[in-house]
């Protein structure tokens, strides 16, 4: 089987850092990218800046390919946006990869060959088929192993305070999107500006939006913003301001908090929809479980989180948390529920191995249901896998990277009511902290928007 491609099923950041890794121990792989170019999703939300700078963003193994064909390296100090990194570095790394390669390939199925989850026999020692769709067709691809860094930007969490969808919700999609606007293209701005907005969501993404709607607050006076959050109180929402160890994630967060205390953002704490109705103007009304409803509204940005589609990996057998659809061994680590001070550790191909050997779920989408997710966890993780594919379990174990703590307990903000430990940080402040300040939008959750629309 060792002469089988190993199947990279996203070309996304991710994705192509695991082809950079396996391509540098030698090992034959094959990256299947459902959109047409490297980076697809990213190139939807290319109006965003990253609150990671250039120097993490870059993938170690990916810099020999790039460095050999020529490549302008950026300033390592920048922060770009979502189409800078797309243009400057996953189109060229795409292309040093080569034909390793392939676009406009969907993968519609992963089984073990010949076999179906329910049968043992042969799980350890027949391929993977990878099963695609092209416009040429169908075609199975027998595979090595494969890692799945195809993220999770196509299934975006609904408004519904219960996971679902709320009632109406569906039916009032013209009102309601589920990604951070771009507020600087013109039509965009005008379908914000001067109305009652309301932004669901408590992440780095939401930030992000109440930014953005704060300075077109400022231009057109008439816009109202509306917050609407499900746990019980703010606490700390807005990250951990100067002791975070991303500055620009503290600048974003300090310039949220900013304009909510100026009163340019209205906050409504435990609000979970259940309902959404028209009144008979057609703007919306969200109806909560309990409380009283926020009327006349014009638009809804929702920006919930993401969740992994795991339809297609249907016959292989995933060991998965059953509360944040992460690998078990992972999700104990980042379950917002019980995680604080940032304190995630680096992990690897130990953590992420499943009971089908040789599939591995990688970047966002091993995070399942987690929040704050960062490229160089990503990186970490390919690097690991690839070193035990290769049958180097040393380095496979080795940790080789520190990721920086944001300076806040309970940093998920998934803490239903206030309690003294959502109330504050905890953590140890760093040993520098840094002055920042960016043009808004100032940044986005670093990997809950990259990661890339294909199988």
């Amino acid at each position: 089987m060792n002469a089988l491609p190993v199947v990279v099923v996203g070309a996304g950041p991710v994705g192509l850092a695991a082809a950079a890794e396996l391509t540098a121990r030698g090992l034959p792989v094959l990256v299947l990218e459902r959109g047409d170019r490297a980076g697809a999703a990213v190139a939807q939300w290319r109006h965003v800046r990253l609150f990671s700078r250039w120097a993490e963003l870059i993938a170690p193994a990916a810099r020999p390919l790039l460095e050999s064909r020529d490549w302008q390296q950026p300033d390592v100090n920048g922060y770009p946006t979502g189409s800078e990194w797309a243009a400057r570095y996953l189109g060229p790394l795409a292309e040093a990869l080569g034909d390793r390669v392939r676009f406009g390939t969907e993968v519609i199925g992963v089984a073990r060959r010949g076999r179906d989850r329910v049968v043992d026999a042969g799980r350890d020692t027949e391929p993977l088929t990878v099963h695609v769709r092209t416009g040429n067709g169908e075609e199975r691809i027998a595979a090595r192993a494969v890692i799945d860094a195809s993220g999770t930007w196509t299934t975006p969490s609904p408004l519904g305070g219960d996971g679902l969808p709320a009632i109406g919700e569906t039916a009032a999609a013209d009102r309601i999107s589920y990604r951070v606007p771009d507020l600087a293209a013109p039509d965009t701005a005008a379908r914000y500006a001067n109305k009652h907005v309301v932004v669901a969501g408590s992440g780095h993404s939401a930030l992000t939006a109440l930014v953005a709607f704060a300075a077109l607050a400022d231009d057109h006076p008439a816009t109202r913003i509306t917050w609407l959050l499900r746990r019980g109180d703010i606490g700390a929402t807005f990250g951990g301001g100067q002791a975070d160890q991303l500055p620009a994630r503290g600048a974003l967060g300090l310039r949220a908090q900013s304009a909510v205390e100026a009163g340019r953002i209205s906050v409504v704490t435990g609000f979970r929809t259940e309902t959404v109705e028209r009144d008979d103007s057609g703007r919306l009304i969200l109806v909560p479980a309990e409380g009283d409803p926020v009327t006349a509204v014009d638009e809804v940005v929702v920006l919930t989180g993401f969740r992994p589609d795991l339809s297609w990996l249907a016959e292989i057998r995933l060991g998965l948390d059953a509360t944040l659809q992460a690998p078990t061994a992972l999700a104990p680590l980042i379950d917002p529920n019980v995680h604080s001070c940032g304190s995630v550790y680096p992990h690897g191909v130990k953590e992420l191995s499943h009971p089908d050997p040789d599939v591995f779920l990688v970047g966002m989408k091993s995070y399942g249901r987690a929040p704050t997710f960062l490229a160089m966890t990503g990186y970490e993780q390919v690097r690991s896998i690839a070193a035990a594919l290769a049958g180097d379990r040393e380095a496979a174990e080795r940790v080789e990277l520190v990721l920086p703590e944001t300076g806040v307990c309970g940093g998920s903000g998934l803490f239903d009511a206030p309690t003294e430990e959502s109330s504050g940080g905890c953590c140890a402040a760093p040993t520098e902290v840094h002055e920042l300040s960016l043009p808004a939008p100032v940044a986005i959750q670093d990997l809950t928007l990259t990661a890339t629309t294909s199988r």
